[in-house]
């Protein structure tokens, strides 16, 4: 699917502001209460608080961390002694590490010792996980959610899941109230869903042209490019959402309605915040662009959740005016076509370089034709590209590059196509209409004769192994 214009719009960079404490593992008897309860990223108190993350609560003697990129426990509570008896030290809180990238929980200390004979000092706490990968349970976890699913808008109750006219799996329609707005967005659940599971959360933010039915759906080519093709990538094990937009673009409202929608879809399903993850395609490119500069980082974000990765697909600039905020890290995916003449490929360097300077990038590693990478550069180097067509070429209709950065990743596909994100190589096709279903091939007819896109196989490879990068050629079969 493809927009064939785009509006300009600046958007604004500011955040939403919600304060969120956490909960805290028990602490042992006979200490005082651990510290009170901060901010997002200090230590918060023994009792629960009203962070996206869940936790239990907290009993007397130690504090736990933050739940998201929060220091760990604090210090173990002093006993005192009882008349002629021993006092135990209070066992010290442990702390939950950070979602993305952030300092694991340090031990607590362990409680003082009693002033009569036999007194024992406390057990210091353990420190909390801070490695993606590591699932960090939302406070939907274990919960039964009261959110309801009306039909998607543009879609037909009574169609063959899979289709162009109905999505796959349990969802549907969201609506919710976001800035005094009544706003809307297709949802999916995992098969055979499970609330003590945490799922990977992906956002599809559609383009110009484009509404979340066709995001939920796969439009014409169903369920094999339904977001973006990475449902089916995922067998349907991942939580998938399709906002919509409101008044005819993505615009700085559209910050805190993302902001929204996670806190409802978390508070209400179990998702792993640690795997929160951005796409979008021309406009929605431009929205994921605007998410990875102000939502990467915990710590900023003080609803206190961030995105772990972004995927770009043909994103123009003008959503973010001038360099990203906050200057924080995150994954970044970003597929360039050299003949695109919506967002141009230069413009598209413009937001590569933004994410390459910000994730501390100084050289590059890229693949060519159907064998590993082979070529590599400085930052100041411009990576190879295919050629302009004249001529589609397969294999080589596409090149990426892996950035070697000192934080965050980056993954720079630069293929011959236009203004598309479901491009085959060899092909100046924008639409995979070797994936459409008809009467006669109702999965689409992905074939060594009729081949559909690459991009699916090549995102869902990354988001999993980062480091990957290997040719991905086009898809043969279904």
């Amino acid at each position: 699917m493809s927009s064939r214009s785009l509006a300009s719009v600046t958007l604004a960079l500011g955040l939403w502001g919600l304060s969120c404490g956490s909960s805290a593992p028990a602490g042992g008897t006979g200490g005082k209460s651990g510290g009170t309860g901060g901010a997002l990223g200090t230590g918060g108190s023994g009792t629960g608080g009203s962070s996206l993350t869940g936790g239990t609560s907290g009993g007397t003697g130690g504090s736990s961390g933050g739940t998201v990129g929060a220091t760990g426990g604090g210090s173990g509570g002093s006993a005192t002694a009882g008349t002629g008896g021993s006092a135990a030290g209070g066992k010290g809180g442990s702390g939950t590490g950070g979602v993305i990238g952030g300092t694991g929980g340090h031990a607590g200390s362990g409680g003082a010792a009693g002033a009569s004979t036999g007194g024992s000092t406390g057990t210091g706490g353990g420190g909390g996980a801070a490695t993606v990968g590591t699932p960090v349970p939302s406070m939907g976890c274990g919960k039964t959610s009261t959110l309801t699913f009306g039909t998607v808008a543009g879609e037909m109750a009574n169609a063959t899941p899979g289709s162009p006219n109905q999505g796959t799996g349990k969802g549907g329609w969201v609506t919710i109230t976001s800035g005094g707005q009544t706003r809307n967005f297709a949802m999916r659940l995992p098969d055979n869903y499970d609330n003590t599971h945490p799922y990977w959360l992906i956002f599809a933010f559609h383009g110009n042209g484009e509404t979340a039915s066709s995001m939920d759906s796969g439009g014409a080519n169903g369920y094999f490019t339904a977001y973006w093709g990475l449902q089916r990538e995922s067998k349907n094990g991942a939580i998938f959402v399709a906002p919509e937009w409101s008044g005819g673009g993505w615009s700085t409202g559209d910050l805190a309605f993302t902001d929204d929608m996670v806190k409802t879809i978390s508070s209400n399903y179990c998702v792993d915040m640690s795997n929160i993850i951005t796409s979008g395609f021309s406009y929605g490119g431009g929205m994921s662009h605007a998410l990875a500069c102000s939502r990467a980082n915990p710590k900023t974000n003080t609803l206190g959740y961030a995105f772990r990765a972004a995927v770009l697909f043909e994103a123009c600039s003008f959503l973010v005016d001038g360099t990203c905020p906050n200057h924080d890290p995150i994954a970044i995916w970003q597929k360039a076509g050299v003949t695109d003449g919506t967002c141009t490929f230069d413009d598209s360097k413009t937001v590569r370089n933004w994410f390459t300077d910000r994730d501390g990038c100084t050289a590059w590693t890229s693949e060519s034709g159907n064998v590993a990478a082979q070529k590599t550069g400085t930052v100041s180097e411009e990576p190879p590209a295919p050629p302009t067509p004249g001529k589609f070429i397969n294999p080589g209709g596409h090149v990426c590059t892996n950035y070697t950065c000192s934080s965050g990743t980056v993954r720079w596909c630069a293929d011959q196509a236009g203004h598309g994100n479901a491009t085959t190589d060899g092909s100046s096709s924008l639409y995979d209409e070797c994936a459409n279903v008809t009467s006669q091939y109702p999965n689409g007819n992905c074939s060594p004769g009729c081949p559909c896109t690459w991009t699916p196989d090549d995102v869902w490879k990354w988001l999993n192994d980062p480091a990957a990068n290997m040719y991905t050629p086009n898809i043969t079969s279904h």
